[in-house]
């Protein structure tokens, strides 16, 4: 009787084992490999430097550190629905990985939460539809909590996105990483380059 619940205890083992490394295998990352060549960063003041002096804004922190060029698409003060207006600029180029930051100036304009990820969710589809892979880059929905954080997961779910959390994370409010009240100095963008290289890294390596 002994034999039969030790067996049973280690049936269970097993069982939960297996469980555990099926709930905690990487998610699948849609469209990759890619077969696109080009790398392009799509987004707001973030994505296109603001704050940074010349070649210390992240998108060229990251090219030098992956050692490919990575096409800059950051217009300053755009936000989800200035993206979609102009998300056909990637049929200029054969995106590979796309690199999305959006969503910091809906907050700041107060348009609703709800319709913000209805556009970024809109982004996304129209991204990998060109049979690119997304890289979802999430910023905060205020400054105390974060009100997009459990949108910006659920994005990542339900397209099955690379994703890096709050970009921004810890960096507000401190001098030392910030030439304003809303974009990172040299600094500043060195760690938000430190942030996405090690998940940008392995889309280009064929290893994830």
């Amino acid at each position: 009787m002994q034999h039969l619940r030790w067996y049973g205890v280690v049936a269970l083992i097993v069982l939960l084992g297996g469980w555990y490394v099926y709930a905690t295998r990487e998610r699948p990352v849609a469209n990759y490999p890619s077969a696109g060549t080009d790398i392009i960063a799509f987004g707001d003041s973030l994505v296109a430097g603001s704050g940074a002096s010349p070649g210390n804004d992240f998108i060229s922190l990251l090219s030098r550190k992956i050692g490919r060029p990575i096409i800059n698409l950051g217009v300053s003060g755009d936000t989800t629905a200035d993206g979609l207006a102009r998300v056909n600029e990637l049929d200029q180029y054969q995106p590979k990985i796309v690199l999305l930051l959006l969503g910091g100036n809906d907050h700041l304009r107060r348009v609703p939460a709800e319709t913000t990820f209805t556009n970024l969710a809109t982004l996304i589809e129209a991204i990998q539809a060109r049979g690119a892979i997304v890289l979802l880059l999430g910023v905060k929905g205020n400054l105390i909590g974060d009100s997009f954080a459990s949108a910006f997961e659920e994005l990542r779910d339900t397209y099955h996105t690379a994703y890096v959390s709050n970009v921004l994370g810890g960096l507000f409010g401190n001098s030392q990483y910030m030439a304003d009240a809303i974009h990172p100095n040299d600094a500043g963008y060195a760690v938000i380059a430190d942030r996405i290289y090690p998940v940008l890294l392995p889309l280009l390596s064929g290893r994830i």
